[in-house]
């Protein structure tokens, strides 16, 4: 058989080095165009206040005339404010009782309605819906409910029986009746969280443990809880900065009293650099709050870690 003659092919041409690098500048140009107007927005509302912040945390400054180099005065001023130590109390305290709180009531109500319920669509609803309040909303509203002399809350306490409270006029009361507040709006976004970690749960886990004996809490303990570990550290890092940055809800309820019973540290802030005029003062004691923060993030990152190294140990 004869063989057939091979196509002539034109070679491709060769892009010489030269337009190869100008094509990649004109599309690093072209992609810069894009992204510039982004960068500017980060750049001017986020990096350049932090750093000037920081360098006003060395200043005394009242925002209106010149301010003076006082180096690390503001800082060793706020190790011997009684009102700063105050704040950070009603912060830590606030903290220790909103996060554990919400993220266990919200895990409790995330298993209860994992089940195959009535209404259950509704239910999630329910609790989700004071998340998206926000939190002036919030205040307001709770402020109408437990005032002292014209509440609902005293009211539905009289026909009780109960002597009326003073709610959030009352310094023993005020803090604890905060965290009330927030778990109401902070629980359902747990509840959420919690819901759609429980819906990744592999059934083959749960059905081995049930055929093996394993009891229901033995199976929440043993399969359920590790499974969703890295969430639970998630809504533990998320809850713990959300609580320490609380401002919203004590400035429209409290305004930080009474006698300085729910000041926290974000208040603090604001009333040393808006209201006493002191910003350096206030850019002082938020960076401390800075800087608790990135303490307590890379405190839960390691736990994280070492618990992580502590599943593939086992596991392996």
């Amino acid at each position: 058989m004869s063989r057939l003659p091979t196509p002539i092919t034109r070679p491709a041409p060769r892009t010489p080095a030269r337009s190869g690098r100008r094509r990649g500048r004109r599309e690093a140009a072209t992609a810069w165009v894009f992204v510039l107007p982004s960068v500017l927005v980060i750049l001017g509302l986020s990096v350049v206040p932090v750093l000037w912040s920081l360098l006003l945390s060395f200043q005394y400054s009242d925002l209106l005339t010149p301010s003076a180099w006082v180096g690390l005065d503001n800082y060793r001023q706020l190790a011997d404010d009684p009102q700063f130590a105050q704040a950070v109390r009603n912060t830590l305290e606030y903290t220790a009782l909103y996060v554990p709180l919400s993220i266990g009531l919200g895990l409790a109500l995330a298993l209860i309605l994992n089940r195959r319920i009535r209404f259950t669509g509704l239910y999630r609803t329910l609790l989700f819906v004071p998340f998206v309040v926000s939190a002036a909303a919030q205040g307001v509203l709770f402020s109408f409910i437990l005032d002292p002399e014209f509440g609902a809350a005293n009211s539905l306490l009289h026909h009780l029986g109960v002597s009326p409270q003073g709610f959030l006029s009352d310094p023993a009361q005020a803090l604890l009746v905060l965290v009330g507040i927030s778990l109401w709006s902070g629980t359902g976004f747990c509840v959420v969280i919690y819901l759609a970690a429980l819906q990744d749960v592999p059934r083959e886990l749960t059905e081995a443990a049930t055929l093996d004996g394993a009891e229901r809490r033995h199976v929440l303990r043993h399969v359920t809880l590790p499974t969703i570990g890295p969430v639970s550290v998630f809504l533990l890092l998320w809850q713990t900065i959300s609580a320490l940055q609380v401002f919203d809800l004590v400035y429209v309820t409290t305004k930080g009293g009474p006698l300085g019973s729910t000041t926290v540290i974000v208040y603090f802030v604001w009333e040393q650099a808006f209201r006493n005029f002191t910003a350096g003062y206030g850019a002082a004691a938020a960076y401390v709050l800075g800087v608790a923060l990135l303490v307590a993030a890379a405190a839960l990152r390691l736990v994280r870690r070492r618990g992580a190294r502590r599943i593939e140990g086992a596991t392996s």
